[in-house]
């Protein structure tokens, strides 16, 4: 323990030696720089020159751009950027898929490419449907007949009318306006377009049911009535539907108003159709616009 203790202090004391270091002209032998060290001063000279060295390159690539040189060390605007960056594009890429489906189902729809269900209107199996009775009994012959009979749903053909075919009518003129285009069955043109006022009313040719009230693409809102003696008039390009399927209509009485709906129309008109007997007829040969 003694001996440790010794060995101990003299290595103390061999710190606080003092040296001196000397540069010398080596042909005069002139002293050019002394220094006076102990090697305890040294050492906290040479730890002082470290730490300061150390800060010194810290600083050096925390506060200026060298930091971008180095690398795994980026600034943190530029990964903030980096992340809004990678959002924003993740929110187009998924904005253009929806828009692209939707461009698709809308040009699906326009050619008219439905895919109908797999499991739609498919029979129960659990059911034998061969031996069901469809044959309407004598009560619902009897109410058919008695419906039928009705003017409000009358869609048969009158017998005296049959006789004398369609001269006889008195048909209601739908609008009166200018004729912008006749009936020409050459253009496929099967009726005759009237330019009216805005907002006129459009009105039924003759007595009848409406069979069809709907709107598409080309010809926009659209009605049909039917009439007595397999007679049918079509009204089109309508901005308003008035009636609904399976109204009965009395002649003259407001069915649509007049507008611009569809693709086939460049201005406010009605376009107006009668067929006869499944072939279309030319409107003006009937009534005056």
């Amino acid at each position: 323990m003694a001996e440790q203790k010794d060995n101990k202090s003299k290595f103390l004391q061999r710190l606080h030696h003092r040296y001196r270091l000397v540069v010398m002209n080596d042909d005069t032998f002139e002293e050019k720089i002394s220094l006076r060290l102990t090697p305890f001063g040294l050492v906290i000279l040479v730890g002082s020159l470290t730490i300061l060295m150390i800060m010194f390159v810290t600083s050096l690539i925390a506060f200026t751009p060298l930091r971008e040189y180095i690398p795994g060390y980026a600034d943190v605007g530029v990964r903030r950027d980096l992340i809004r960056l990678t959002l924003k594009s993740d929110s187009l890429e998924q904005a253009l898929i929806e828009r692209n489906a939707f461009m698709v189902n809308i040009t699906n729809v326009l050619k008219g490419n439905f895919k109908t269900d797999s499991t739609q209107n498919r029979p129960d199996k659990n059911k034998n449907f061969n031996k069901l009775n469809v044959n309407a009994s004598a009560k619902e012959d009897a109410l058919k007949k008695n419906i039928e009979s009705e003017d409000q749903y009358s869609l048969a053909y009158g017998t005296e009318t049959n006789k004398s075919g369609i001269s006889n009518f008195f048909f209601f003129t739908p609008l009166k306006g200018v004729i912008s285009s006749s009936y020409k069955t050459s253009e496929q043109h099967f009726g005759v377009d009237v330019v009216g006022p805005e907002n006129e009313a459009i009105k039924v040719t003759l007595d009848g049911t409406v069979i069809l009230a709907t709107w598409s693409s080309e010809t926009g809102y659209t009605i049909t009535v039917q009439h007595s003696n397999n007679l049918i008039s079509v009204y089109k390009h309508n901005s308003v539907l008035l009636k609904k399927v399976g109204d009965y209509v009395k002649a003259g009485e407001p069915i649509a108003i007049i507008g611009n709906s569809g693709e086939q129309t460049t201005g406010p008109h009605l376009h107006f159709e009668l067929w006869y007997n499944g072939s279309a007829i030319d409107p003006q040969d009937y009534m005056v616009f």
